[in-house]
């Protein structure tokens, strides 16, 4: 039985080879929740973001929308704002939030290794989500939002070890 009083952590890292292969084909110039072993450097959802955002929100409930919302919100401003988020297909999140958008959603094969501090307070590499992932790219540098075709794929292009 899992010990649910165990303090879990919103604090992961993307994976080096996972972001470096998205940062080749997105080119991005800013992270609105980059990783920090301190206190959080700056607020993502208080600043404004720049052109080309990577995001790997905090997966707690409420900062996940809050980020997904902001994210949306930016994009309409002409940015791309690239999401690496779990796969929870059955959420009003999901529905109600991020598909009315027409967003890019791109299903991971395997689960990503997230790197950062477990309940054990032991650093690790190997911490894999509970959720399989999905790339959602909200790109307000394009304009086809009376598009009704969902772009919905399993990727080959970000491999993430299984």
């Amino acid at each position: 039985m899992k010990n649910r009083n165990l303090k879990h952590s919103d604090n992961w890292k993307t994976p080096p080879d996972l972001y470096s292969e998205l940062n080749s084909e997105f080119d991005f110039n800013f992270d609105p929740c980059p990783y920090s072993e301190q206190d959080p450097i700056f607020n993502g959802l208080e600043i404004d973001w720049k052109e080309r955002n990577y995001i790997n929100p905090p997966y707690s409930i409420k900062l996940k929308e809050a980020f997904v919302e902001k994210g949306i919100s930016e994009a309409k401003m002409g940015k791309l704002c690239v999401f690496l988020l779990p796969v929870s297909t059955s959420t009003k999140l999901f529905h109600n939030v991020i598909l009315p958008e027409n967003p890019e959603i791109r299903f991971l094969r395997g689960r990503v290794a997230f790197h950062g501090y477990n309940t054990k307070g032991e650093y690790s590499t190997k911490n894999k989500g509970m959720h399989d992932s999905m790339l959602v790219i909200f790109d307000g540098r394009i304009n086809d939002t009376n598009s009704k075709n969902k772009n919905i794929s399993a990727t080959t292009d970000c491999s993430v070890s299984a």
